[in-house]
């Protein structure tokens, strides 16, 4: 079986700060919902934070939960395809950005290359990808860490507010 016939259920972050993140968000989710090798592409609610470990302005995040019908470098492919169509310039690390699309979990898989690590290294620590992947699936496991909720309370001083 080639990776393109593996079904993944899998979670990106979605982030930005910069414009006029809401637009891009619903851009992002019609791509993937256009992309052939995604399907029952669905969205969290979304929400706004502080920017972590960076300066600018508060960061719109949200959660994408979809079926991935193709292998890891191709998801992070389809994320940094999209990042370029909607205007991100990567510049320095954590930089304010239009968007910001990331790969959390590609179901139980752990990958670790030099382009992408997934499950995402920092997406336990983070109040704005908890709550919004907790709201997509409640019972979620981060490999090798164990269910994504046992994390949630160690994030509560992160302020996060629905929008």
């Amino acid at each position: 079986m080639n990776s393109a016939q593996i079904r993944t259920l899998s979670y990106l972050g979605l982030g930005g700060n910069l414009g006029h993140p809401m637009a891009l968000f619903d851009e992002v989710v019609e791509h993937f919902r256009a992309n052939p090798l995604a399907s029952s592409v669905r969205e969290s609610a979304r929400f706004e934070s502080a920017p972590v470990d960076a300066t600018g302005p508060n960061y719109v995040n949200s959660v994408l939960e979809l079926m991935w019908h193709g292998s890891a470098e191709q998801l992070l492919n389809a994320c940094m395809e999209i990042e370029t169509q909607l205007g991100r310039v990567r510049t320095t690390r954590n930089a304010p950005r239009p968007i910001d699309v990331d790969v959390l979990l590609i179901g139980e898989q752990t990958v670790n290359t030099s382009k992408l690590t997934v499950p995402h290294p920092r997406m336990h620590l983070r109040r704005f990808v908890l709550e919004p992947l907790l709201q997509l699936n409640p019972g979620v496991l981060i490999p090798e860490l164990g269910p994504a909720k046992n994390y949630l309370p160690d994030t509560l001083d992160q302020i996060v507010k629905a929008i």
